[in-house]
């Protein structure tokens, strides 16, 4: 089984730091080197130490790992569960917290040497940088362990295109890679990719280590795995300290959201109790300790189990008063030397080899290599292959703390110098570590050097938050720097110009925008090159754009006069138009985004660009169709289909184009655009990132068409990774339409509310988000049973002002079933049908006369002749699907009051099928509370009938004794889904536990076989 770690990175060459070691195996050797230095050192008197007395006087016992593990069964059984239920198929994840030395890394050793002949274990580390933290500190050292396991080969058929963006981070594996040919996207999809691949050939522990070490690019890769893998043999294991996790911190908000979207458990460490420090004591010192010993290393250790090994080497001298003193308490007795080796190797932030500490401290092979003796035979360092490291960073810690502020500065001077010897300016110079060490050791001009190489090596690799920490390092320490350009090698504007692109792509919008914002007030628009000028204007409004607020379209427009003055550059020319453009199309200003549209695609046609050729008849597209002009608007998408040459281009096409299929009712011809768009994202690399904004044009057509188990699977997988407020709003309306449409209002209204700031500040200057609102709170109202407060929200909406898109259409045909219902209420709605009938009218003559027209009118002045006219279209895939119900249900209205009671008992039967299948609870409501007030086959109804088709199937594989992992496999859905429908069988079968309901439904198949009588009512004994 592979174990592996963090690398070294690129530091220096792999023959001088530690590559690709870890906890397990390093711990393995460490064990025979420290069980060594105890058969050396251990004491010769068999007394029980007396705590209190004095300390020995030769060296103190090493800790010793191998005796067994002491108070954490219950801790170590639950990351046994989940591990087995990984390996059943179902991704685990469990962070092991606890504050430092409560044996977090000891249990996470136990573990490993559990499964190690079952899984494949792979650990990374978080380093300690400071503030300014490597990106993607753990998981360069578990990706090259699992390509180590697979081999290249298999490595690059499993994630294809994407081998060039994994190489970002292991270069290796393609020496030539083009970063320009990948993106954060493709970065993503291929780690996924290759973990995925390597759970086929095994189960896969993945262990990061010192998670509140983690820097933010991690972060964003661990949550994004999280919720990417959804199915498979992968276990990710997470340790962190807890008291070094800062409320509010990138850390915290990881594991909070993680946990709130149960993604993640957690598993707390606790102190031990007085017999478990009992046991750890008595395993150090090898003797039986007095009642007083044990109470006095109790009651200072307070169930710490690492104090606890430290003071139980207490036997002669008084326990040392403070935490500083006592983790100093076995360096204060070393030898000069090894006091040198071990301060310096304090300034390490991972492990060190030999031959580098060897360059460090200066000293000859057998001087060093007593001084390295002494060292680990104390128990400070422990040796891990062919390097060392600290037996526990709290060690570390107190060393370097120690250290005077002239001695840390030398120390990490020579720490940076050496590291630059060694690398000599290559591309393996780890630019995160030397940042590190050039801050600390106070040359702030270094320091600046070092840190803007770590911003661009940083956002190279797409790690855009850590790249942003190091660019604010550099703007704090460029006024102390005489001359910073010169000792950066970049203009400020310049710096700030890509600052404020890499706080916008790590997803600070208000940073990005502070940023921008910095950079010109501080440019003299009379000096500055004027394209630079243009940029950063553009950019602002590009950053304010993604915040949602006002202020975008002028600042565009400062850009083209900046261009239009002084920039002979079309194709930048025909950019900053485009997203002009599309601006006025978003806010609804149709016909300036169209004449803009036009000048955009002049530019562009003169630069040559076929791609900003294609946005900009894109635009036109859009702004045309949603003019009424469908035939010019159509045939400009077609357009702009052809001219599309990029990937950007090629899938805002698919994305927009999509979009008005469905707002025209063209559902199947919607989801086959947006399945080609995602089928095309995937070989763009992009399918779980910016493929997901695809997958939700795919999600609202598929909701109208009834497929809504295929949707909630979308929404539950969470794709979607993308910073941009707005995608999150787009996703957000959904599931509050999919909560609605399961009659779960109240968590729908919840969601509504917490969302509804947002979405009012964004539909100031996004339309189409304002119509979400509409469409939001209507599907909120009706499924409560509010139908009057959702007429007022569609007849409030007609009465706005504002600019009218094709959003308004669907709803509009909503208001028909609305009024239907509310007629049949006795309510009066004549007032309403006038309006809607108005607005419907005041649409361009190409919108008018279709389907929904016909279905809208029959429901707005039923007569048996349109109702059934309607219904004879209403089946077709162009028609929501819930209007199959609602036809039906009006006319077996009508024909009740004719006395036809036979035709509408049909029709009702025909609608409970229709809203059964669907699985929407109003219109199962309606149809059957209809039924029951109409006498027409109404009859005494079990619990179970409740349920719907979906959630009956589930609880006859529950009586069948499934599992949810079984039933989802048998019915070819989630796992995540399937907890979904048993929680609501057992709700609504009023039971607790799966045995009971299994008992429900032998009882329910009993009284569906018994006989019934003429009217319907089952016979049972």
């Amino acid at each position: 089984m592979t174990l592996a770690a963090l690398p070294a990175n690129g530091v220096v060459p792999a023959t001088d730091i530690v590559p690709a070691t870890d906890a397990v195996r390093g711990t393995a050797v460490a064990r025979s080197t420290r069980a060594a230095a105890s058969v050396a050192t251990g004491p010769t008197t068999p007394q029980t130490p007396d705590v209190g007395a004095g300390w020995h006087d030769e060296s103190m016992p090493p800790f010793a790992p191998s005796a067994p593990m002491v108070g954490r069964d219950s801790d170590l059984a639950r990351a046994h569960a989940l591990f087995e239920r990984a390996s059943e198929g179902t991704p685990t994840a469990l962070l092991i917290e606890g504050e430092a030395g409560i044996g977090k890394s000891r249990l996470l050793r136990e573990f490993a040497d559990d499964i190690a002949n079952r899984a494949d274990i792979h650990v990374g580390w978080c380093l300690d940088l400071g503030a300014a933290r490597s990106p993607y500190g753990p998981l360069t050292g578990i990706l090259r362990s699992i390509v180590q396991t697979l081999g290249d080969d298999r490595v690059r058929d499993a994630v294809g295109s994407g081998v060039d963006a994994l190489a970002m981070l292991l270069p290796d594996l393609a020496p030539q890679a083009d970063r320009a040919s990948t993106s954060p996207e493709r970065l993503r999809d291929a780690i996924a990719s290759l973990i995925e691949c390597a759970a086929e050939r095994a189960p896969q522990v993945l262990v990061v280590e010192d998670l509140h070490w983690a820097d933010e690019s991690t972060l964003a890769i661990l949550s994004f795995l999280l919720r990417a893998l959804g199915r498979g043999r992968i276990m990710l294991l997470l340790t962190s300290r807890s008291d070094d996790v800062r409320r509010g911190d990138a850390v915290s908000r990881f594991i909070g959201e993680a946990t709130r979207a149960r993604l993640l458990e957690r598993e707390a460490l606790e102190r031990l109790d007085i017999d478990a420090v009992r046991e750890i004591a008595e395993q150090v010192t090898g003797h039986a300790l007095s009642q007083g010993a044990l109470e006095r290393i109790y009651d200072r250790a307070e169930g710490v189990p690492f104090f606890v090994e430290e003071i139980a080497c207490c036997s002669t001298a008084p326990i040392p008063d403070g935490l500083r003193d006592l983790l100093l308490a076995r360096f204060d007795r070393l030898g000069d030397d090894a006091r040198r080796v071990v301060q310096v190797a304090s300034g390490a932030e991972r492990p060190l080899t030999h031959p580098l500490l060897e360059r460090l401290v200066g000293f000859a092979d057998e001087r060093l290599d007593e001084a390295m003796r002494e060292a680990t035979r104390s128990g400070i360092l422990v040796v891990i292959d062919d390097g060392y490291r600290f037996r526990h960073a709290l060690l570390r810690e107190a060393v370097h703390d120690d250290l005077l502020p002239g001695e840390r500065s030398r120390l990490h001077r020579t720490y940076a110098e050496t590291l630059e010897a060694l690398c000599d300016g290559s591309d393996s110079a780890d630019a995160a570590a030397l940042a590190y060490h050039w801050q600390l050791a106070q040359d702030d001009r270094k320091a600046l050097s070092a840190a803007v190489d770590a911003m661009l090596h940083a956002k190279a690799r797409f790690a855009f938050a850590s790249a942003a920490r190091f660019g604010e390092l550099a703007l704090g320490v460029w006024s102390q720097v005489s001359d910073p350009e010169h000792a950066a090698g970049i203009a400020r504007l310049d710096l700030l110009l890509v600052l404020g692109s890499i706080l916008r792509n790590a997803g600070d919008g208000e940073r990005a925008l502070a940023v921008v914002t910095l950079a010109l007030s501080e440019l003299d628009p009379a000096t500055v090159d004027p394209r630079l000028h243009a940029r950063l204007l553009r950019d602002k409004a590009y950053y304010t754009m993604n915040l949602g607020r006002p202020g975008a379209i002028p600042l565009l427009h400062e850009s083209l006069a900046i261009l239009d003055e002084r920039v002979d550059d079309d194709r930048l020319r025909a950019t900053v138009l485009n997203n002009l453009a599309s601006r006025y199309m978003i806010a609804g200003e149709l016909d300036r985004s169209y004449e803009l549209g036009v000048e955009a695609g002049a530019f562009a046609a003169r630069a040559g660009s076929d791609d900003e050729s294609s946005i900009a008849a894109n635009v036109r597209a859009a702004s045309r169709a949603h003019r009424g002009d469908l035939a010019e608007g159509i045939r400009e998408y077609e357009q702009a289909r052809a001219l599309a040459r990029g990937s950007t281009a090629d899938l805002r096409y698919r994305v927009n184009y999509s979009d008005l299929l469905t707002l025209l009712g063209r559902y199947r011809e919607a989801v086959a655009l947006a399945e080609d768009g995602l089928a095309r994202s995937r070989r763009f690399g992009v399918e779980r990132t910016s493929g997901s904004v695809m997958t939700q044009n795919m999600a609202v057509p598929l909701l109208e068409l009834g497929e809504i188990e295929r949707v909630e699977e979308m929404l539950a997988r969470e794709l979607s990774q993308n910073t941009l407020r707005v995608f999150r709003m787009y996703t957000t309306m959904t599931r509050v339409r999919l909560l609605s449409w399961r009659g779960r209002h109240e968590e729908a209204a919840e969601l509504l509310r917490e969302s509804l700031p947002a979405f009012r500040e964004t539909g100031t200057v996004e339309r189409q988000i304002w119509y979400d609102i509409v469409v939001m709170t209507v599907a909120v109202a009706e499924s409560s049973g509010d139908l009057e407060g959702a007429l007022a929200a569609i007849v409030q909406m007609l009465a706005d002002e504002g600019p009218r898109l094709l959003h308004q259409r669907r709803l509009l045909l909503q208001s028909g079933w609305i009024i239907a219902q509310l007629r049949a209420q006795g309510v009066e709605v004549a007032q309403a049908v006038e309006a809607i009938r108005a607005a419907w009218r005041a649409q361009h003559p190409q919108l008018q006369g279709d389907t929904w027209e016909s279905i809208l009118f029959a429901l707005l002045d039923p007569t048996v002749q349109r109702l059934e006219a309607a219904l004879s279209v209403a089946d077709g895939d162009d028609v929501p699907v819930t209007f199959r119900s609602v036809l039906r249900l009006e006319l077996a209205r009508l024909r009740v009051r004719e006395g036809d009671r036979a035709t509408a008992g049909r029709l009702l039967a025909e609608a409970a099928v229709h809203a059964e299948r669907i699985g929407h609870e109003q219109l199962r409501r309606e149809v059957s509370g209809f039924m029951a007030s109409a006498g027409l086959g109404a009859h005494e109804s079990s619990d179970a009938d409740a349920l719907t088709a979906r959630e009956r199937q589930v609880l006859d594989l529950i009586a069948e004794g499934l599992s949810n992992r079984q039933i989802g496999e048998r019915l070819f859905i989630s796992v995540k889904t399937v907890s979904v429908h048993v929680s609501a069988v057992l709700r609504k079968l009023g039971v607790s536990t799966r045995t009971e309901a299994a008992v429900a439904a032998q009882r329910t198949a009993v009284e569906r076989s018994a006989p019934r009588t003429d009217d319907g009512v089952r016979l049972v004994g």
